[in-house]
Parts: C-alpha cells; structure tokens; sequence
C-alpha cells in the first residue's frame, strides 16, 4: 500500500508514523507531508529515513491508497477536497468535515459498519469525543442514554506542539502566552476553543454535536464543560450519564470489561502518567449517580494516540477489512 500523512511534523503526525509502525500494517511506500517551513526534514519509518515533501496541490493529485490528515481545518478544507476528487480515501483529523451531514464521523467500534462501500473524506472525531464514546458505547446498546454531564480535564499537547513549548518556557520562569487566553503552568483555563453566542465554548458543543451523530439518536442530550490543565499528555474526563433503563453497578461492570478498547480498574486510581503509552479508553472510580438509572465514573485516555492518530489507524484498518 501507498500511504501518505499530511502534518507528518506535528504531535499526532508524528503518532501516526508510530502507530502505523507498531500495527505493522502492510506499508509498501509512505509519504510525507508537512509546510515548507518542515520540508527536508527526516523521519524515521521502519528503520528507514524519510524525507517530508511540502504539501502542495499536485502532490494531493496522486493515487494514495489511504491519506491521513493532521494538519488544521484550513489545510484540510483546501487539500484533502483535492485528494477526494482524484479518488483518494482521506481520513481526516480536524474539525473541518465533522458536522458534514454526508461525511461519516468514524470511531471504528461504534459505527465502523459506515466505511463499507465508501470512498472519499472520512472524519476522526474530537479527541475527548473518542475516549468518552468508547466508553459509553455497548453501555448505551444495553440501557440507552438519555443525558450525559461531562467535565474534561484536557492536556496541553491536545492545543500542538507549541502550546507544549510554552507550558515548559513558563515552568522556567519565562513570562507571555500566546496559545492559552492565560498562563497555563500551574493553572487551569476553563474554555478551550471560542465562546458561542449559547455560552458553550467551540469544544463543548463539538462534544455536544459528535456525540449525537456517531450514536446516530438525537434524543440524548449532552452538557460539556471542556477545561484545559496544565498536563503534558492523556485527557481526564469525569462523566455523569443517564439512562432509559435501570442498571446495576456489577452489570456495568461487566460491561466495561468486555467493551472494544476499554480498560476497567475497580480497585485503582487512574491518571494521565499511567496511560502514555496507552491504545485504550481507561475507566475507574465507576459509582451508582443519583439513582439506579444514573453512574458517575472517570475516565481517561491518551489524546495524541486514543484521541487521534490511533483512532485514525483503526479507521484505515476497518475500512481495508470491509472494503
């Protein structure tokens, strides 16, 4: 196979390059892409050296077995409607074509079946979308959500490499932030992305719009407060969900434990320094909520991997096996 990365110098293209190697999928040819500023610049794929090309039209015109993008709404909006127009399958990092009503907004072990018989721009979810639904899912076959309450708490690297470098400058003492409204060292920033004209930050209702498409039942109702912490890697989640039908905390966690890419700890505490190198959704401090139709539980996962690069290569490995 021939496979591209466009943003292959950024935090999750460079994931993806990782994840790509670890699945040991069938790579006969990759190649990368990234902005002038990183073209030259080599990376390591499978012992091999490869150079990044800068991205440019003609190189979206080429035959790609699969592309995956990472590299912002803009890049994706101009580029990755050229590769779909020469036939390429696109999988799709950014927010750019999540809201499209004729673009499917892919977690592999919810609604994968999607990808059967489809060509073109597939969507990767927000990340904190991902870890949540992953979560949530085969609970919701079995009881049917009505309401989900959810508070991130979502690291640094989720904002790019450069809002890394400035939680580490202001670490040593240097003043000025350009990524965060605020100074994020030490801190927490309760707003990640705009605030709308409802008073729901960009993020919150990304979670809010994500939920109910991949579910695919407008009925269930979802209030996200997205907070950003001063963490490097893994976002925190606590969540509050509500459902139709009564539950009972040994089914749910029976559930859980049999859940596609879930880790259930009942007797451990879990946090982003435990789940770095992590594929899965982690779930601890499960309790009954309000009643016996409502759980409280934590849960966390890796951003740049569960909430991106490795969602993306599920992806591709679901629609090589459909398709």
């Amino acid at each position: 196979m021939h496979i591209g990365i466009v943003g292959a110098s950024g935090e999750v293209g460079r994931m993806m390059i990782r994840v790509l190697e670890e699945h040991k999928i069938g790579i006969e040819k990759l190649s990368l892409f990234a902005s002038k500023r990183s073209a030259g610049e080599k990376i390591k794929f499978n012992e091999n050296e490869i150079v990044i090309q800068e991205l440019t039209k003609d190189s979206m015109m080429k035959k790609y077995d699969y592309l995956l993008f990472s590299a912002g709404s803009s890049v994706s909006k101009k580029y990755a409607s050229i590769a779909a127009e020469h036939g390429n399958v696109i999988i799709d990092n950014s927010s750019a074509f999540r809201s499209s009503a004729e673009i499917p907004l892919i977690i592999p072990e919810i609604n994968g079946q999607l990808l059967q018989n489809y060509r073109g721009i597939i969507a990767n979810p927000n990340c904190s979308t991902i870890q949540m639904l992953l979560a949530l899912n085969k609970l919701h076959q079995k009881y049917c959500l009505k309401k989900i309450v959810v508070s991130t708490y979502q690291a640094v690297s989720g904002a790019g490499h450069s809002a890394l470098e400035e939680m580490k400058n202001q670490r040593k003492g240097k003043s000025g932030n350009t990524i965060f409204p605020k100074k994020i060292d030490l801190n927490v920033i309760p707003i990640i992305g705009e605030i709308l004209e409802n008073g729901y930050s960009s993020e919150e209702m990304k979670m809010q719009n994500e939920t109910v498409k991949i579910f695919g039942d407008r009925n269930i109702r979802v209030s996200a407060t997205t907070v950003r912490v001063p963490v490097s890697y893994g976002h925190s989640e606590s969540i509050f969900c509500e459902f139709k039908e009564e539950v009972s905390l040994e089914s749910v966690k029976q559930i859980l434990l049999n859940s596609d890419a879930v880790v259930f700890h009942e007797n451990e505490i879990i946090t982003p320094l435990d789940i770095v190198n992590s594929d899965a959704s982690h779930v601890s401090r499960l309790r009954i909520g309000f009643d016996n139709h409502s759980i409280n539980f934590w849960n966390v996962a890796n951003n740049i991997r569960v909430g991106a690069a490795t969602n993306a290569v599920r992806i591709m490995e679901k629609h090589i096996s459909l398709n």
